[in-house]
């Protein structure tokens, strides 16, 4: 039974104060279309505990999950292997909650956690420092664009994307910067061997704030980002490197490396499995110091107590809750933190030789892929250079042929017609990912189902 506090008048004297004249009126801004005026058509009102888990496991049935399946999804989330510690670790009492410690020097344990995920993220971005995490890689992506325009104080708005960002990374962005004076410059993707950096290095001006680049891009591709780095710092701009799949970084070169000055992307690949789609894990680090008091969320720090003894401290803290909200570089109420230890103890575990051979193998088998799927009569590769996910162009519309082939237990890829509806030029573009989970067999299965499809 549910506990409702407030009676009538509690509920009339809350909606005279903001001057609502019922609730109805706080629910305007969604699309009265949208609304529900009664309860949902061919729904029980209820129904016993028992009925209700027959009824969710009949309905589990229909989904094909990713065990059971020839996996070829990606597009900034990935299948890897978790090893079972890794759960194992974060379901202890003492870790078990994502709350932000409120009197954080009492709690050492997560303190030293988050520094630690600290120290691996910005060894892994090639960078001087990371925070303590984001909810997940777009909104970093943005938190780093709002950051570019607090280094320029305002004096420059004009934030350059590259037409391979992750569409929903770029949406964001657009989505968050109506709200800001930043002007978004986007370009349309092209399907094209290598990355359009030329393009892309043709667009910054004196009034670009920030360059927003994925590394590996959208469609697998490698920019290069030393050279795109240095255009942006020629104009007086910062370079924003957006990685979605951190175990590329076991095999190319950091982007802090290569002069990006603030990294972002998704930390998901990384002890955290797909979960149907979250929560999942936000990094965020910059290059140079000098830019860490501009930085978004919270940054743990090392110190030593009155008795000399090793301790750890919330070194920034820049949250509402804390001081002003207009003075706060960033509105993010709680980090990651779950999804940030489980990044760490898997990241732990692997070391940087395990690192190393993870990438080694997703990589060796993302060849296999994709020599025998270049093979198939009908489909052809894009990509010049990739990691572990490539670009496959096919004859005829691939998000039919996703569809089709799911009904023979295999999940193909993610159709860029999907990820960029309305560009029809995308239609024939298959995003296909391959990782350590994938098995020469179920490469094999993906290609001759292809080759049946395509006949």
């Amino acid at each position: 039974m549910r506990y409702l506090p407030l009676n009538d008048a509690d509920r009339s004297a809350m909606l005279d104060k903001i001057g609502a004249p019922d609730v109805d009126a706080l629910f305007v801004d969604v699309p009265e279309e949208a609304r529900l005026s009664g309860p949902i058509d061919g729904l029980p009102m209820h129904a016993s505990e028992m009925a209700v888990e027959k009824h969710m496991r009949r309905l589990s049935k229909k989904n094909l999950a990713a065990a059971d399946a020839a996996f070829f999804l990606g597009a900034g989330a990935y299948r890897h292997h978790v090893p079972a510690s890794v759960d194992h670790i974060i379901q202890r009492g003492e870790f078990l909650t994502a709350y932000t410690p409120y009197q954080p020097e009492i709690a050492q344990g997560t303190l030293q956690m988050l520094f630690e995920f600290q120290s691996q993220v910005a060894r892994l971005y090639g960078c001087a420092v990371a925070n303590a995490s984001m909810y997940d890689g777009s909104t970093a992506c943005w938190e780093a664009v709002a950051m570019a325009s607090r280094v320029a104080r305002g004096k420059k708005r004009k934030v350059v994307l590259s037409g391979a960002l992750h569409p929903h990374y770029a949406e964001v962005v657009r989505t968050m910067a109506k709200f800001t004076e930043d002007e978004i410059a986007g370009a349309p993707p092209s399907l094209t061997a290598k990355p359009d950096d030329d393009g892309l290095i043709a667009r910054i001006d004196e009034s670009t704030s920030c360059v927003v680049v994925q590394y590996p891009d959208i469609f697998g591709r490698l920019p290069d980002l030393e050279k795109i780095a240095e255009a942006a710092h020629d104009k007086g701009a910062l370079l924003i490197a957006v990685n979605t799949e951190p175990v590329a970084l076991g095999a190319i070169k950091s982007p802090g490396e290569l002069g990006a000055d603030i990294v972002v992307g998704e930390g998901q690949s990384i002890g955290v499995g797909l979960q149907f789609g979250g929560p999942y894990l936000g990094l965020f680090a910059v290059r140079d110091p000098k830019h860490v008091r501009m930085m978004p969320g919270r940054l743990c720090g090392e110190t030593v107590d009155a008795e000399g003894k090793r301790g750890f401290v919330l070194t920034l803290s820049t949250r509402e809750q804390h001081i002003r909200r207009e003075k706060a570089t960033s509105n993010i109420c709680t980090n990651s933190g779950l999804c940030a230890l489980a990044f760490s103890v898997h990241m732990t575990l692997l070391g940087e030789k395990g690192l190393r051979s993870l990438a080694t193998e997703n990589h060796r088998l993302a060849c296999i892929a994709a020599e025998r799927l270049g093979k198939v009569s009908g489909a052809k590769v894009l990509n010049e250079s990739f990691f572990n996910e490539f670009t496959l162009l096919i004859e005829g519309d691939a998000r039919k042929i996703v569809r089709d082939l799911t009904s023979q237990d295999v999940l193909a890829g993610v159709a860029l017609g999907r990820l960029f509806p309305g560009n029809d030029a995308l239609g024939k573009g298959l995003l296909v990912a391959v990782t350590e989970t994938t098995t020469e067999e179920d490469i094999e299965t993906l290609a001759s189902a292809l080759e049946e499809v395509l006949a």
